[in-house]
């Protein structure tokens, strides 16, 4: 199915007025962490920030999820002052496995490859969000509302008018530019009458974090069978987050099994090396879906993060792609500024959308031809991905470039992400 948000609310609200001053140079919409990595980002760039999040701040840190974190994002949280904080409360995975259901072949992703002590991190929410929020106190230039909610948005010619919704009280907050990091759902996306390409996929995805018998070895696995992905990734105190991607029919009667039972399901999938599992937590549910902004960027208004783009799971890049939409508008809005220009006005926000907008549609396109590919019972695609496998083990440069997307070392790198933060 395609999705098109087509919701032309209008932008010109005239019962918000219009003041000669501006509260901020930029209002981000959004408290997650594409949204504060960014505000986090413009500490030192000589721009005023605001931040509005409309889950209270409690709340927002205890989210369940895990995220695969890239290289290049590590390197940019150590760009930003705040890896330093993450570190320890986060996994190193120090190979990758690849392979496809029961066949033998298995591809073997080493650091060496690309001159590095790791392949990448495993972080739960809260190790990642919650530094971020404490960085932001040491950020004079930045306004913090928490919880907020912006009701309505007046653009104008030289900057934003929104009216926020503050503990029970309304005010009008004016920026030069707006940034909506508020979701794949977006709503200042859709009143913008913003357009998305993409589908939503025949599968859902089940996640859950385990406790196997035996320790992980800090190794990750992306296992590929005709239902979906199936990956596995290693968190803190040997524990670890596993991504089960099946049909959603399947996956429902997973999620209604009990605890028992799914275990004894995962354990097929999962294999023996770790011995037995122990479930942790609750186990979640949720549908897969490709989406593409089919633009990043208005005047006085930039999108970010899964406001902008949303991708499959498989490879684990959907959070790292939002990070580097934040340190990439960070730096150029920040050179907008030294230069003297104005950073709302469409010129400076193409740079932003032309940098990003390729990069992300080609792991759009990454993530989405490897669900294809693997997902299918037809023989001679099986043949075929074999084949592919047999290739990315035993061609050198075939394989570096792969490790190389997948980590986040191809394409354009914001100079924030360009400092090595000691332990990548």
């Amino acid at each position: 199915m395609v999705l098109k948000s087509s919701n032309q609310i209008p932008l010109l609200d005239p019962t918000l007025p219009s003041s000669p001053g501006f509260d901020s140079d930029i209002a981000i919409v959004g408290g997650g962490i594409a949204g504060l990595t960014l505000a986090c980002a413009l500490k030192d760039s000589g721009l005023s920030v605001a931040v509005m999040e409309a889950q209270p701040q409690s709340l927002a840190v205890t989210k369940g999820q895990a995220y695969a974190i890239s290289l290049l994002s590590s390197r940019i949280f150590a760009g930003i002052g705040v890896w330093g904080e993450m570190l320890p409360k986060i996994e190193t995975f120090k190979q990758v496995r690849l392979s496809d259901g029961d066949y033998p072949q298995v591809v073997h992703f080493q650091p060496e490859e690309l001159s590095t002590e790791n392949l990448g991190y495993v972080a739960e929410h809260q190790a990642l969000l919650q530094p971020l929020q404490e960085y932001l106190q040491q950020c004079p230039n930045v306004t913090y509302f928490c919880p907020a909610q912006a009701t309505n948005i007046n653009y104008q010619a030289d900057g934003v008018a929104l009216e926020l919704r503050v503990g029970g009280e309304k005010r009008i907050w004016r920026s030069r530019l707006l940034v909506a990091a508020d979701g794949a759902r977006s709503p200042i996306r859709q009143a913008a009458g913003i357009t998305t390409s993409g589908w939503q996929y025949w599968q859902s995805c089940i996640v859950a974090t385990i406790k196997p018998e035996k320790s992980h070895q800090n190794i990750a696995y992306e296992r590929f069978w005709p239902s979906g992905p199936f990956a596995i990734l290693p968190l803190p105190e040997n524990r670890c987050r596993i991504v089960w991607t099946s049909p959603h029919e399947e996956a429902k009667a997973l999620l209604a099994l009990n605890d028992e039972q799914f275990l004894n399901e995962l354990q097929k999938r999962y294999g023996s090396k770790m011995g037995k599992l122990a479930l942790e937590g609750s186990r979640y549910l949720f549908p897969v879906q490709l989406m593409q902004s089919d633009r990043y960027v208005l005047p006085r208004l930039a999108l970010i993060g899964d406001a902008a783009h949303c991708c499959h799971p498989v490879g684990g890049q959907g959070l790292n792609m939002g990070i580097r939409d934040a340190a990439a508008i960070a730096e150029i809005l920040q050179t907008a500024h030294q230069q003297g220009e104005d950073i709302g006005s469409l010129s400076v926000l193409q740079r932003y959308e032309s940098w990003r907008q390729l990069e992300n549609l080609t792991i759009l396109g990454f993530t989405d031809f490897l669900d294809r590919m693997f997902s299918n019972h037809w023989l001679p695609i099986v043949a075929l991905r074999r084949l592919g496998l047999g290739i990315l083990q035993t061609v050198q440069p075939v394989k570096i470039y792969a490790l190389q997307l997948m980590t986040g070392l191809r394409g354009r790198s914001p100079q924030l992400g360009r400092i090595s933060p000691g332990r990548s």
